[in-house]
């Protein structure tokens, strides 16, 4: 027999979906989220829940449900937090509901992650509540630091006396937060004390030589060559410089040059991402993407310009703060369903800005369904074209956001 909490989710479900898929057609780029913002306030203020808005550059949202006993406000609040935009990718996953912008998807999942906090606050505010919660809707994940320009504008902080008076109602003590993952079944959940996914740092590389005719290579200096040795020896940084036991990805994603066939150019730029867990590996890939990228140039008689883009900080969780949602998870949906990450991912989250202001927990919401023999099925991965969020991890996502309100 269904728990009364597992009954108001089964009753608020359909609702639910209808509003994800709806937000996945009309899905909006970080900072741009304005109609996804006002369905979220319109959503929280039917449910008599204080609201504000403005925040993150305009479109971020905050909810707020005090505790059910007047006083218990005093203990803090569970904040709560859903991520809303989405990406410039053009959908292929054939569904009715398939984005009606052109160019604009939601291949990570946000319009799940929005739902599930919007189901939450549905259900939360028929049950009672022993501490206060507050609902973070956060613009620009996506590369946006939206998190970060929430928090630096008090989205934590309450409005109670003796607080900034940026947030609303108690501050938050504790912080929680979920991303739909593909290669997780569907029905379990996980996560780890720690490192759970990676600083995230960016670059953009323009070296500059001489152009020259491609015949004549010897009266210019080759700006292509000089940038495919330093493509190559940048690998030396993950290879040599870096413990085989620590962990570092560097990638570059783009390489542009050149407009004929028989021309060497003057220049050749290149981009990409340095993914790092531990801070002295983020300082040192810095430092010697610096030495390695300037000495390569020179030695081949060209200049560097590099532009470097700092980026997310490590996601890591804090030990009470992930035991205790380990603990509720397992009581919630059993020992079985709830695993413990072996690894992290090299993935990036400005999740981990919240956690550098109250002890935070970050999981993974499985999205992969299994055959009839048990089997996992193949599931698109984050950020394809074929992505789609699974409705059927809807109701789990809502109830352990509950849970975690509840009883964390």
């Amino acid at each position: 027999m269904p728990s009364p909490l597992e009954a108001l989710i089964a009753r608020e479900l359909p609702a639910l979906i209808a509003i994800r898929r709806d937000l996945h057609m009309h899905p909006e780029l970080s900072y741009q989220e304005k109609r996804t913002s006002e369905i979220v306030v319109k959503e929280l203020r039917a449910l008599g829940a204080k609201v504000k808005t403005g925040l993150g550059k305009g479109t971020g949202v905050l909810g707020y449900l005090p505790a059910s006993n007047q006083g218990d406000d005093a203990k803090g609040a569970v904040g709560l937090r859903a991520d809303m935009d989405a990406l410039p990718i053009e959908e292929r996953t054939g569904r009715e509901y398939s984005s009606k912008t052109r160019g604009v998807m939601h291949a990570c999942g946000h319009d799940g992650h929005t739902t599930i906090l919007l189901g939450a606050a549905r259900v939360l505010s028929k049950v009672h509540r022993p501490q206060p919660v507050t609902f973070v809707f956060q613009p620009a994940e996506e590369g946006g630091g939206g998190a970060e320009v929430m928090c630096n504008e008090g989205a934590l902080e309450g409005d109670r006396p003796g607080s900034s008076g940026r947030g609303l109602g108690a501050p938050v003590r504790t912080m929680f937060g979920l991303h739909g993952w593909p290669s997780v079944d569907l029905g379990k959940v996980a996560s780890r004390v720690g490192p759970l996914l990676a600083a995230t740092d960016d670059f953009e590389v323009t070296i500059r030589g001489t152009q020259s005719h491609g015949a004549y290579p010897h009266l210019g200096n080759d700006a292509i060559l000089a940038s495919a040795h330093i493509i190559t020896q940048l690998q030396s940084i993950v290879a040599r410089n870096v413990s085989p036991l620590d962990s570092c990805v560097l990638t570059v994603g783009a390489i542009h040059a050149g407009t004929a066939d028989n021309i060497i150019p003057e220049a050749c730029s290149f981009i990409g991402t340095i993914r790092t867990l531990l801070p002295q590996t983020r300082t040192l890939a810095r430092e010697r993407f610096f030495q390695v990228v300037e000495h390569a140039s020179r030695s081949l008689g060209c200049v560097a310009q590099i532009t470097w883009k700092p980026g997310y900080p490590v996601t890591s969780n804090e030990k009470v703060a992930t035991e205790k949602f380990f603990a509720i998870a397992r009581g919630t949906i059993g020992t079985d369903r709830v695993d413990d990450v072996d690894h992290p991912t090299m993935g990036g989250e400005d999740f981990s800005y919240f956690g550098q202001h109250v002890p935070s927990c970050f999981f993974m919401l499985g999205l992969r369904a299994c055959g009839s023999n048990g089997e996992p099925i193949a599931c698109p991965s984050l950020h394809q074209p074929e992505f789609d969020f699974s409705d059927e991890a809807l109701p789990v996502g809502v109830r352990l956001m509950c849970e975690l309100a509840l009883q964390a």
